[in-house]
C-alpha cells in the first residue's frame, strides 16, 4: 500500500538521531525502491556488488576531500557507535596498558573513563571541570603531558553540557584521540594533529548505524595479537570496511549527506553557517538574566546550546509551547534538565531564526 502524505517539516533540534538535509531525505525516498537502476532497494542488494562497492568507495573519497585526509590515514565505517570505540581504541592502541591521559569534560568523557577502568588501563586525568559541573573545557599545563603516554583523549564537543573545545591541544608526539561524534564536519580540521578520530554518524554525518573512524597508519600497527578479529582496526583496513556486512543503508545516506555538504561549500561554509545560527540564539540568552547559558562563555558549543530558565515549571512550559510552534527537541538531557537546542549542519538558519524569535516572545510574556 502506498499512501500520499502531506505534512510540514518541523524545526528539528533533537540531539540525535538528528535532523538530516531535506534534499537528502527527498532523494533517498526517490531512490529507495530502485538503487542505481538495479530494480531493487539498497536494503536488498549484495554488499559485494559493484554498485555497492563504488558507493562506499565514493563516500570515503568525499570524506577525504572534505576533511583533507592525508594518504597515511585510513577512513573506516564500523558499527557499535562511539560507545564501542570507547573500548576499542585502548584495545588497539594502548597495548602496554597505558598510561592514557585524558581531559574530563562531562558525561561522554566519563563513559570513556569507564572503559579504561574495565580494561585495567593505567590512566591520568590531566584536567577536569567536575568542580564547575562540567560547564567548560578546563585549562591545563601542556608540560604535564606525559611523553610516554600511549595516547591523549578528548571529547571535542559534549552534547549534554554544551561544551566544545575552541582550540585543540598540542600533544607533541603523543597521539591525540578525539570523540567527535557531535561536531565532526562542522568546522575545518587539521587531521594531522590527531592520531585517531571517531564519531557516531547520527548527529552531523548521517543516520544511526554507522561509525566513522579516521586513524593514522602507524596506530593500526599497534594492535596486540589477542584482540578479537572484529575489534581490530587492521581487519577493517585490509577489507575496506567490508570484512563483514556493513550498515549499508546508513552508509548510503552518509554518502548523500557528504554530497550535499560538498554542494554547500564544504566544512568551511558549514563553520560560517553554524556560527551564524549559534549567535542568533546566544544573543537572546545574553540579553538579560531570564535565560542562563549552562556553559561558560569561553567553552560554549556552537552545536549544542544549553540553557536554563528561572524555574523548572517555566522550562516545561517553554518546551511545550515551542512544540506547539513546531520547534521540537528542546528538552535538555534527562541527567541535567534545562533546555538544549542542537543545531547540526543540516539545521537551516531559518530554524535558528525561528527559535530566537520564539525565545524573545516567550521572555516578553513570562519574564
Amino acid at each position: 500500500m502506498c499512501m500520499q502524505q502531506n505534512f510540514k517539516r518541523v524545526h528539528n533540534f533533537f540531539a540525535g538521531p538528528a535532523v538530516l538535509p531535506e534534499p537528502v531525505i527527498n532523494e533517498v525516498q526517490r531512490e529507495f525502491v530502485n538503487f542505481k537502476d538495479m530494480g531493487a532497494s539498497v536494503l536488498e542488494i549484495s554488499h559485494r556488488s559493484d554498485e555497492w562497492e563504488s558507493t562506499i568507495a565514493g563516500c570515503v573519497e568525499k570524506i577525504r576531500n572534505l576533511l583533507s585526509v592525508p594518504d597515511n590515514y585510513h577512513v573506516l565505517f564500523l558499527q557499535g557507535g562511539a560507545s564501542t570505540q570507547f573500548g576499542m581504541v585502548p584495545m588497539n592502541i594502548a597495548p602496554k596498558g597505558g598510561p592514557v591521559q585524558l581531559v574530563h569534560t562531562g558525561r561522554w568523557s566519563e563513559k570513556k573513563l569507564t572503559e579504561l577502568k574495565i580494561q585495567n588501563i593505567d590512566y591520568d586525568i590531566i584536567a577536569s571541570s567536575e568542580e564547575t559541573n562540567y560547564d567548560r573545557v578546563p585549562e591545563f599545563d601542556p608540560s604535564n603531558i606525559n611523553p610516554d603516554a600511549e595516547y591523549f583523549h578528548i571529547c571535542s564537543n559534549e552534547t549534554i553540557g554544551g561544551v566544545q573545545w575552541q582550540q585543540y591541544p598540542e600533544t607533541g608526539d603523543v597521539p591525540l584521540v578525539a570523540d567527535m561524534s557531535s561536531d565532526i564536519m562542522s568546522r575545518p580540521l587539521d587531521i594531522e594533529k590527531f592520531g585517531l578520530i571517531y564519531a557516531g554518524a547520527q548527529k552531523n554525518v548521517g543516520p544511526a548505524g554507522a561509525t566513522l573512524v579516521i586513524i593514522r597508519d602507524d596506530l593500526v600497527q599497534r594492535t596486540p595479537d589477542d584482540v578479537p578479529t572484529m575489534l581490530r582496526y587492521e581487519t577493517h583496513v585490509k577489507k575496506d570496511s567490508m570484512y563483514n556486512t556493513p550498515p549499508v543503508f546508513s552508509i548510503y545516506v552518509v554518502d548523500k549527506v557528504m554530497e550535499w555538504l560538498q554542494e554547500q561549500g564544504g566544512v568551511e561554509a558549514m563553520a560560517k553557517k553554524n556560527e551564524k545560527k549559534a549567535n542568533l540564539v546566544y544573543n537572546v540568552i545574553d540579553e538579560d538574566d531570564f535565560y542562563r547559558g549552562a556553559a561558560h562563555p569561553d567553552s560554549r558549543s556552537k552545536i549544542n546550546i544549553t540553557f536554563r530558565l528561572p524555574s523548572e515549571e517555566l522550562e516545561e512550559k517553554f518546551v511545550a509551547e515551542a512544540e506547539a510552534e513546531d520547534l521540537v527537541g528542546l528538552k535538555g538531557h534527562r541527567s541535567v534538565g534545562g533546555c538544549r537546542a542542537s543545531m547540526y549542519n543540516s539545521l537551516p538558519v531559518e530554524a535558528a531564526e525561528a527559535l530566537a524569535e520564539f525565545m524573545s516572545d516567550f521572555r516578553n510574556k513570562n519574564g
